[in-house]
């Protein structure tokens, strides 16, 4: 358990915050405060509304397609030099999606010496009958001896609007469904992998590839949405046995109560990276 709490202490490629770490120091410690405040520094990009008047294309997508912390803040503070405490104005905050602020909380939170992690799956508080591809955080509470799942995205006016009746700085089991829990779901629960996606993305391969970004992902790399691994690419039908048991085993591990199982979970995810590099992203995305 160390070891793992230890690791996940740790900035990866993409939580390192570089020559902004002393900033982070300036952010509140408590979840509430600390969300609120990543809240003042950037703007959903499926949420904009009007901003988007304010916001040129170019922006949007430059921002969007961000992958590491530190190149986020670095653009925050371009846009506003005012400290990371302290609330910008719609149109000064930075472009992203729920990876983002993932990330972005991801970084702060290690920062502060809290383990934490990015997740990678689907949400079902989106879309009636409908699981969303979503990303959450989890960080350790320390005085319960459990994974915490936050969802950082959801600001005030976004909960309103989707109704949502559950805490998302404590979200409860079933609201979020990981890659691997998504994909047993489907192979053993008779799930439609049709319900699962975004837009018109969705499917048995949608799946695939949230599963894979959630293994990942809890190896401290947390890749674009639309970042690809070899792994990801083959159609699902094409898949032979020996790829659909890996990818049952990934499952297995990444669904497995984190509490329960903590050393099974983390170091197998490590012994099935450390054997395959299909998995692994192209060194072009890791910079």
């Amino acid at each position: 358990m160390d070891t793992m709490l230890s690791f996940y202490r740790t900035p990866g490629c993409f939580t390192d915050p570089g020559p902004y770490a002393g900033l982070i120091h300036d952010l509140p410690d408590e979840i509430p405060a600390l969300v609120q405040a990543l809240q003042g520094l950037q703007e959903h990009i499926f949420w904009l509304g009007d901003l988007k008047k304010l916001i040129p294309d170019e922006r949007q997508q430059a921002e969007v397609n961000l992958r590491a912390a530190k190149d986020k803040i670095e653009r925050i503070l371009s846009l506003d030099p005012a400290p990371l405490n302290q609330a910008r104005q719609p149109e000064r905050r930075l472009v992203g999606n729920c990876r983002d602020f993932s990330v972005l909380l991801v970084t702060f939170l290690r920062a502060k010496g809290v383990a934490a992690r990015a997740r990678c799956g689907f949400g079902a508080y989106f879309m009636p009958n409908h699981f969303e591809d979503h990303w959450v955080v989890e960080y350790w509470r320390a005085g319960e001896e459990r994974w915490v799942a936050v969802d950082a995205q959801l600001t005030p006016s976004m909960q309103q609007v989707l109704g949502i009746d559950f805490d998302p700085l404590d979200i409860p089991p079933g609201k979020f469904v990981s890659g691997g829990e998504a994909w047993l779901m489907c192979r053993r629960g008779g799930q439609d992998p049709d319900k699962f996606g975004i837009f018109e993305y969705k499917g048995w391969d949608f799946i695939r590839g949230d599963l894979l970004r959630d293994v990942l992902a809890l190896n401290n790399v947390e890749i674009l949405p639309w970042d690809f691994t070899p792994a990801m690419q083959p159609p699902f039908e094409t898949l032979d046995r020996q790829r659909l048991e890996q990818l049952d085993r990934l499952a297995e591990l990444t669904a497995e109560v984190p509490d329960r199982h903590p050393r099974r979970t983390f170091e197998g995810i490590q012994e099935q990276l450390a054997a395959d590099p299909a998995l692994l992203p192209p060194v072009e995305v890791l910079g």
